[in-house]
């Protein structure tokens, strides 16, 4: 082999490993992405159904995989183990995931929807407003949304948190003891509360209005944030034409959600007909509303640690 062979031949094997790891870096930059979606039962299965999100990703090269969850911390869970890149969850179980360390990113909020959560007592109780919970036993589920919901209120009526006798119980749980009448009043949220109203003849004694927003969140991690900001901007936009439909359509809304939950349609009636509609990308604003249930937490010693909600604000937050 001469002298200008051995170059000619070197030559020619850096061309071909430039050029294969040219091809290795395209068909990486091409590869197949896939958004997780984790889901409960609720308007995620009615967008599922429907498959208009699956339509407007796939000219992305985006493909959509669901799993579907029985409750939000066990998606954020999911999250925090990376099993799942989106989901739906209430107020409360975010904070937690944060105070855990998760790497949470609030992708998406609803509107304020206070008319969704509720205190309740028997149709015969002497309650007739919230001074008269003083000293009363109030079931709730610790650490959600309707425990903030039920500080405030004490505050704005010039009660302390102290004044009523906290019973954590679950949801299931708190509806028999509630018809077993061991407790005087549940604080309680859609569907569960138009399913006590319904069949329970309960009578509600005062909801969050001019108390708390109880909006919904819609959850990603940061690294996917990062990455697909393109495929979270669609999927909060397909969201939201879910939540115009129902608003305009709140008869077959109520069929559709009826079915997915497998509630009588007379309940999710109840409960769409004080709904509100509409889902947005989330600001300073809202995240402010997520500060003030952190700090709450903390004071009632339910998270170890003081929290900085833009910890977890989304990527683009101006």
């Amino acid at each position: 082999m001469t002298f200008a062979s051995d170059i000619s031949r070197r030559q020619f094997l850096a061309t071909a490993t430039a050029l294969l790891g040219t091809s290795a870096a395209w068909a990486q930059n091409k590869a197949p992405r896939v958004l997780r979606i984790g889901n409960q039962k609720g308007w995620l299965s009615i967008l599922k159904g429907r498959g208009t999100l699956e339509k407007r990703l796939a000219p992305l090269g985006v493909t959509v995989a669901w799993t579907e969850f029985n409750a939000g911390p066990v998606q954020l869970e999911a999250l925090n183990v990376g099993s799942i890149d989106f989901g739906d969850v209430g107020e409360a179980p975010p904070i937690f995931a944060q105070a855990a360390g998760a790497p949470l990113v609030y992708a998406g909020a609803t509107v304020p929807r206070p008319k969704l959560e509720a205190i309740i007592v028997p149709k015969g109780s002497p309650i007739k407003t919230v001074a008269d919970l003083k000293g009363k036993k109030v079931a709730y589920n610790k650490g959600s949304n309707v425990q903030y919901f039920l500080v405030k209120l004490l505050q704005k009526n010039g009660l302390q948190y102290s004044d009523v006798q906290s019973i954590f119980l679950p949801p299931a749980d708190a509806r028999a003891a509630f018809e077993k009448g061991a407790i005087d009043a549940w604080i309680i949220w859609d569907p569960f509360l138009a399913a006590a109203q319904k069949t329970l003849d309960a009578r509600l004694l005062v909801d969050a209005s001019g108390v708390v927003n109880n909006r919904a969140y819609y959850f990603t991690s940061r690294d996917f944030a990062t990455k697909n900001p393109d495929v979270l901007k669609i999927a909060i936009e397909e969201i939201n034409a879910i939540d115009t439909w129902a608003s305009k359509n709140k008869q077959a809304a109520a069929a559709e959600l009826s079915a997915v939950l497998g509630l009588d349609k007379s309940i999710t009636e109840l409960y769409l007909n004080r709904s509100a509609f509409g889902t947005a990308v989330v600001n300073r604003d809202i995240l402010a509303e997520q500060q003030s249930i952190a700090d709450t937490f903390f004071e009632l010693k339910l998270i170890p640690k003081k929290l900085n909600l833009l910890h977890a604000a989304p990527v683009d937050l101006s």
